[in-house]
């Protein structure tokens, strides 16, 4: 356990020696900032509370979004960059397994795509203090992790696809240009009877909550198991190819 624990933290090492590495976590903050602004010079009654403010924009179709897109920009070069520098090579002959080199590599982007959310909540939170104050409105601490549950579950799907594309193609750029065309596809909603077993229509679980589901017959846990199903699906595509590749 505790060399898979230094393969982690050598794998963060790496990450944070990025000169780009705050930069995801700026983004997020100056989102939360323009949409609290934008939003208190709206002056609608929207937002009574943070809580209020945090809950509604932390879902999805809100900075989520802008969440997932940022970690799966970091997470495609995590495999894809040691191909591209030749430091795989070197990588595998260190007495470590490929499972144990590749399960911490997906252990750091994990970790890295929680800082992000953890980053997106607390920045929300104190704008929504400082522009709606923490008394009003019926939203709460309850509301407030029923949306750091959708969110976690939309961007874990997509780190997760990322990793594997990165994997696959070992290329930084295919992974980050497949994955960002799958964000513009997921609102993409097609009338046909399979496309509830598509992936897309599936990924924001927050549309359950109070309104009609994507498509007929589609329930919020006919979507935890179709996402469950594609999870195990990347995980294994990704981990069985790292496993056989030949990087000689």
């Amino acid at each position: 356990m505790r060399k898979f624990s230094n393969l982690i933290v050598n794998e963060w090492v790496k990450l944070a020696k990025k000169r780009s590495f705050a930069v995801p976590f700026l983004i997020v903050i100056a989102v939360s900032v323009l949409l609290g602004y934008v939003a208190h010079l709206s002056g609608g009654t929207e937002f009574n509370s943070a809580a209020g403010f945090t809950t509604v924009m932390l879902l999805p179709t809100g900075v989520g979004q802008i969440l997932a897109m940022l970690a799966m920009i970091g997470t495609a070069g995590i495999v894809a960059r040691e191909h591209s520098q030749g430091t795989i090579k070197f990588l595998l002959i260190r007495s470590r397994s490929r499972t144990a080199i590749l399960a911490s590599k997906y252990a750091t982007v994990l970790l890295y795509s929680l800082a992000l959310l953890t980053t997106a909540i607390l920045s929300l939170f104190i704008i929504g203090l400082l522009w709606f104050g923490a008394a009003g409105g019926n939203a709460g601490a309850g509301d407030i992790a029923r949306s750091v549950l959708y969110v976690a579950v939309y961007a874990l799907l997509y780190v997760t696809l990322t990793f594997m594309l990165s994997v696959l193609t070992s290329s930084t750029g295919v992974a980050i240009g497949a994955s960002l065309f799958a964000v513009m596809l997921d609102k993409l909603i097609i009338q046909r009877e399979f496309y509830k077993y598509m992936l897309f229509p599936n990924l924001d679980l927050s549309v359950y909550q109070g309104g009609e589901p994507p498509l007929p017959g589609m329930t919020q846990t006919f979507s935890v198991l179709v996402l469950a199903a594609y999870m195990i699906l990347f995980i294994l595509a990704a981990f069985t190819v790292f496993r056989r590749r030949d990087v000689a």
